[in-house]
């Protein structure tokens, strides 16, 4: 958690430099992007939510249907990970209000949804959530590598579609896999507590 106030504290201490760099790096993915990748990239985008709200319910229901208590308990933890993502998310969006690049440049070409603040990257933070947490839950590199392959893919998708500013998705990520630590954490403190009872 202090890493990440000092990273947001940071942020905004060189927000003047920052702005200039986030919008170079943003116009050399998307202003100069490979359009033929278009198509996969909005399949890769759209899938954030979708994948999202899959892993929980599929990991709860293969444990309720095995009657595997520990299965269903790592459902809930992903599920929970996604709530307090989800409120992060939101709180950061709506209390900092950075308007989205294309809104700000038109030189930036719009090629998804983007409604809302920009800041940070709610498909980011949700799919970071998501790897980070199903990493916990099953902790495998077989689980690990395609999880965060796909995480990584759905952030750079936001800006090669021009939605998203660099700092929105390296933030996002950041509260997507603080907030499945945090659950982690919370998880581990709740049942050691039940157990000591």
């Amino acid at each position: 958690m202090r890493i990440f106030l000092v990273f947001i504290f940071s942020f905004f201490f060189f927000s003047s430099n920052a702005q200039n760099t986030d919008i170079d790096w943003l116009q050399a993915i998307n202003v100069h992007r490979n359009q033929s990748l278009d198509p996969s990239f909005k399949l890769i985008t759209n899938s954030a939510s979708a994948v999202s709200m899959l892993c929980p319910i599929s990991v709860y229901g293969v444990g309720f249907i095995a009657k595997d208590s520990t299965l269903m308990r790592k459902g809930i933890y992903v599920a929970g990970t996604m709530a307090i993502s989800a409120t992060l998310t939101y709180a950061l969006k709506y209390s900092i209000n950075r308007k989205r690049p294309f809104e700000a440049y038109d030189f930036i070409d719009k090629q998804s949804k983007g409604g809302g603040p920009s800041f940070p990257s709610g498909h980011t933070s949700n799919a970071f959530a998501t790897a980070t947490a199903m990493t916990f839950a099953f902790p495998k590199w077989y689980v690990a590598v395609p999880a965060f392959s796909w995480a990584g893919a759905v952030g750079y998708s936001r800006m090669h579609l021009g939605v998203h500013y660099p700092s929105d998705v390296l933030v996002g990520a950041a509260v997507g896999a603080g907030s499945a630590w945090l659950g982690h954490w919370l998880n581990k403190r709740l049942f050691q507590s039940r157990a000591k009872r």
